[in-house]
């Protein structure tokens, strides 16, 4: 397994189907549609344009096992160092401690880019 930053054009459609996973048999996302395809536009404009980065994890044949990215907490003045987490490991991948790995990858990320508080979101389910 080798870290990758991932890219619109080659990893849209693999954490498109990551997170429509996560909708249709966890909590995980607060959604509950699948998202489409056009979502995906929308969600890497808004990391570039925030330089916030989308680290994936892929194994030996590219396909992409995880991801991890980190976005903006709220909007006050007061938040300017604190970013929202999420990591994702693909079903057929877990158990392989790869959460572990892009959850530090993406901490390491944050640290560069001088952020002091990272928060992340996760309930009961």
């Amino acid at each position: 397994m080798k870290f990758v930053e991932c890219t619109k054009e080659r990893h849209s459609a693999a954490i498109l189907a990551i997170f429509n996973d996560a909708i249709a048999n966890s909590t995980a996302i607060y959604e509950y549609e699948p998202l489409r395809p056009e979502y995906m536009e929308k969600w890497f404009d808004t990391k570039t344009r925030g330089h916030y980065p989308v680290i994936g994890i892929e194994n030996d044949t590219g396909e992409l096992a995880g991801f991890a990215s980190f976005g903006k907490f709220r909007d006050r003045p007061a938040y300017k160092y604190t970013i929202e987490h999420s990591v994702y490991v693909e079903t057929r991948f877990r158990g392989q401690k790869l959460g572990r790995r892009l959850l530090e990858a993406i901490v390491d990320a944050a640290v560069n880019q001088n952020y002091h508080v990272m928060m992340g979101g996760v309930d009961a389910s």
